[in-house]
């Protein structure tokens, strides 16, 4: 199939080259000329705009940083939308807010082209291996008819039901981490200080009521888990930044519906002080050392 991929960071580019790996043709564009020369040596074709891009294309996936970036990537001049041939379905994976989601799409949907919010779940690992989790809103017909290319990226792919469902999903999954998070941090940094080897601690948690994937799978506290961030200092994964805007995209979601997130809220003020002390770019993990007690 002949697809357009826009947005080759961290995200999209090991998404775009385990397309190529199944056998699709990829035209590729980004506003980093390296990250589209990358994949150009990978075996893609470089387009100049991301209507450029889409002009062509069968099928045109997106994975940007934020709502403004989707918006003018889609509507802009330049955009997809000013390229692609009506008729053609579109697929996006970036985290936004379920407004702006529904906004693209509707607008999308006035000239012919199905839209599917799909942002996914599993990090830069899960894009390489092609692990990750699809969480899509669409229709029942779009659902079925991206869902194959999908499986060349993921493993889990999920129909959340219609247009926007696919970022509540992922806000919620992602609100509910961040706090789950800064809840294992507590958990372990009082049972450090009271005596117990944090090893010990992390086996009793992740065998009783209060395990969850921030304990077994992601554990904070260094020496506990050798392929979790703390046990690189905190490079890698998933941001604090990225944790930061995300429970912004929560909190925000949450006022338009009137309903409360009284600990996300919290969480986010956590997060907030974490990045302003200049841990943005480190694990949002690394939360754990906003709440320890000082040496």
């Amino acid at each position: 199939m002949k697809i357009a991929f826009v947005g080759l960071g961290h995200m999209g580019a090991p998404m775009a080259h385990n397309l190529l790996k199944a056998g699709h043709a990829l035209t590729v564009f980004d506003v980093v000329a390296s990250q589209t020369n990358a994949l150009v040596a990978a075996g893609a074709t470089a387009a100049r705009s991301a209507g450029e891009a889409a002009s062509a294309a069968e099928l045109v996936i997106t994975m940007l940083p934020s709502s403004p970036h989707v918006r003018s990537v889609y509507l802009s001049a330049d955009g997809v939308l000013a390229g692609v041939v009506r008729g053609t379905p579109l697929i996006d994976s970036s985290t936004i807010d379920p407004h702006t989601a529904r906004e693209v799409a509707a607008a999308a949907a006035t000239q012919g082209n199905p839209l599917a919010d799909a942002p996914v779940s599993g990090g830069t690992g899960g894009a390489e291996a092609g692990t990750l989790t699809f969480m899509v809103g669409a229709e029942p017909a779009l659902f079925e008819r991206v869902r194959p290319i999908l499986a060349h990226m993921g493993r889990n792919i999920v129909h959340c039901g219609g247009s926007g469902t696919g970022q509540v999903a992922k806000i919620c999954n992602n609100l509910l981490l961040g706090i789950s998070m800064i809840g294992v941090a507590e958990a372990m940094n009082l049972g450090a200080a009271l005596g117990i080897d944090p090893k010990v601690l992390a086996g009793i948690i992740n065998t009783s009521s209060g395990r969850c994937w921030s304990s077994d799978s992601y554990n904070p506290y260094p020496g506990v888990m050798d392929n979790a961030p703390a046990a690189r200092g905190y490079s890698g994964g998933f941001g604090t930044d990225l944790m930061l805007k995300d429970l912004g995209l929560a909190a925000d979601a949450a006022r338009q519906a009137k309903q409360p997130v009284l600990l996300g809220a919290a969480a986010q003020q956590l997060y907030q002080m974490w990045s302003a002390a200049g841990a943005g770019a480190l694990d949002f993990s690394s939360i754990i050392n906003l709440v320890k007690k000082p040496p």
